[in-house]
């Protein structure tokens, strides 16, 4: 069964128990932002996903996208999800009301883009980038540039790309080449190519509104000489309609290994001629800060696609699992079959992804309601306060939340045993799918890296301290009858606080951080995981005390919370080798001894 049911009673309790919409409603701001109404647009999202995106999925895959006569053509059924996407407006829920925008939180429309990107992650992938192209032009762009292109692009008629790799330029984005000559009308011209651009060419909006990296010609080396342009599709008139065609084509589509209906582009800037015409976004030799805007955006967003295909192949392997009647359970008698889940080890496998989707889910939104204080909160230390924490959550969210999708999706196929290899089943779709996010927007070694170089120094290592000192005192105020949590968080955050103090230490010696910073960010991740269930479990017991009535939610809290304490973040002790180790035995065996 490849169907979606989007959690949306997880995800209210996430909005009431750990992340606490009550905080975001009583800033200014968000005030409008009432938990009727979020309740309400997220039962209709939760519909939407389901109805009109999620059966697009399997057909998306199967067909891909295709170039035909210098355009890429989607699959027939994304045309009609996208139209309706567009008429209900759901591009527009977190941006500004001065751009038609819902204006409600990062938090809230988190859980919309969770639950579309759990219908069709490859579908997700276009809104995703263009949502990040507006957040970018609104912190960069003149009140021209903001006029002429971003309505259009909250509403969803015009879409958006991020330009920034090249072959000779990766993950070293101070290598690209691309070059962009003034004109003589204020104009420049771009000329170069990109690669792996997603969504650079396709048919489901009117325009595409192209942010390109490139070289004015006097830049000086390296990412100081990077500045940020506008390169739309097609131009735009004065009075708002679109003129001619821009220089810009899509050379090739990449042949994938999953999301194969996202068209990922090799685009071409300016083949035809002099150049495609370019407008600069701010100040020359600005880009890559620029861009980080926009980057650090879609870093959230695609840590949120790990946790949205997670949950895809977790509810399609708990439906195989109920179905498929294979061995003797415990209590089967002699002669009868039962269904798979009454095996341990299937019931090991379900606990363990349920129990990393809450978890990851928890930390995303956590991210998320973050960003939205460091936004809106009323008085600037809470602001300050709380642009750190998201800084110090994003690697996490991104390289976590991308590592436990791809392990959580193997797991999927692993509960389907035979048929979970095959590709009748679907599950095989979602493990592929998943592949790609712990290497775009910054591999995940980039983000270890990032963490352990740029955010545990924070106000001199002050910040992490203390925000693992609120997480123990969390711990310590966990009622009585959720102790069986209390002494594997307190030795996780034991196992943090030692790492974190060996890798301040050796500091001198990066080279051996950089060895240790992959498997810290996997402690890290997994004990912050654990008190944010920790806190829910607490929040569920509360209600236990008071005499809620419970069909079973609560108690489920309860014991994934429990389960993930017990059994999960004990693991982060075996991790701490790796993060101590340094990096002599990584470099000791030369290129021809680790060849076979």
């Amino acid at each position: 069964m490849d169907t979606y049911t989007a959690p949306l009673r997880d995800v209210r309790f996430v909005l009431e128990h750990i992340t606490p919409l009550t905080d975001l409603t009583a800033t200014s701001r968000f005030a409008h932002a009432e938990p009727d109404l979020v309740a309400g647009l997220l039962e209709e999202a939760g519909r939407f996903a389901a109805s009109a995106i999620a059966p697009t999925n399997r057909e998306g895959d199967a067909h891909g996208a295709r170039i035909e006569d210098g355009g890429v053509i989607t699959p027939d059924s994304f045309k009609q999800a996208y139209q309706q996407y567009l008429e209900a407006g759901w591009g527009a829920v977190q941006h500004p009301p001065e751009f038609e925008g819902g204006g409600f939180p990062l938090t809230v429309a988190n859980a919309v883009k969770e639950f579309i990107t759990s219908a069709n992650m490859a579908f997700s992938l276009g809104p995703l980038l263009t949502t990040g192209a507006v957040y970018l032009m609104q912190h960069h762009c003149s009140r021209a540039q903001l006029d002429t292109y971003v309505p259009k692009m909250v509403s969803g008629e015009w879409a958006g790309t991020m330009n920034l790799t090249e072959p000779q330029a990766g993950s070293d984005v101070g290598a690209v080449t691309t070059r962009a000559v003034p004109a003589d009308d204020g104009t420049y011209r771009v000329t170069g190519q990109k690669i792996y651009i997603t969504y650079g060419e396709h048919d489901l909006t009117d325009n595409i509104i192209h942010l390109v990296l490139a070289r004015l010609p006097d830049a000086p080396p390296g990412t100081k000489g990077i500045s940020l342009f506008i390169v739309p599709k097609f131009l735009v008139n004065d009075d708002g309609s679109l003129g001619a065609r821009n220089d810009v084509e899509v050379v090739s589509l990449e042949h994938k290994l999953g999301i194969h209906a996202s068209p990922t582009c090799v685009m071409a800037f300016g083949e035809r001629g002099e150049g495609a015409v370019g407008y600069l976004v701010g100040e020359p030799h600005q880009g890559m800060r620029q861009m980080f805007t926009m980057m650090n955006d879609a870093r959230l967003g695609v840590g949120l696609q790990g946790l949205a295909i997670a949950e895809r192949a977790y509810q399609q392997a708990l439906a195989y699992a109920q179905d498929r009647q294979q061995g003797r359970g415990p209590t089967t008698p002699p002669g009868e079959q039962a269904p798979i889940i009454e095996h341990a080890d299937v019931r090991r496998m379900l606990m363990t992804m349920k129990a990393h989707i809450e978890g990851v889910r928890a930390l995303c939104y956590l991210n998320a309601y973050a960003l939205d204080l460091a936004h809106a909160a009323e008085d600037e230390a809470t602001r300050d306060h709380h642009t750190k924490l998201a800084d110090l959550l994003t690697p996490l969210s991104k390289a976590w939340g991308t590592d436990v999708g791809v392990e959580m999706t193997s797991l999927a196929v692993q509960v389907h045993g035979g048929m979970g290899f095959v590709e009748e089943t679907g599950v095989a779709q979602h493990y592929r799918d998943a592949r790609i996010a712990p290497i775009y927007e910054g591999t995940n070694g980039i983000q270890a890296l990032d963490l352990v170089g740029r955010k545990l120094p924070m106000d001199g290592g002050a910040f992490v301290k203390g925000f693992l000192g609120d997480l123990r005192a969390e711990v310590d105020a966990l009622p009585t009858t959720l102790s069986a949590l209390t002494a594997p968080l307190h030795e996780g955050l034991d196992v943090v606080e030692r790492t974190t103090a060996w890798l301040d230490a050796h500091r001198d010696a990066m080279d051996d951080v950089a060895a240790g910073a992959t498997p810290y960010l996997r402690v890290l991740a997994t004990v912050v995981a654990g008190v944010l269930l920790a806190r829910g479990a607490a929040g569920a017991q509360q209600q236990l005390d008071d005499g809620a009535d419970d069909d079973g939610f609560l108690t489920a809290k309860v014991t994934v919370a429990r389960f993930f304490a017990t059994q999960i973040v004990p693991t982060v002790g075996g991790h701490a080798a790796a993060v101590t180790a340094g990096a002599e035995d990584l470099r000791a065996l030369t290129p021809a001894q680790l060849a076979p």
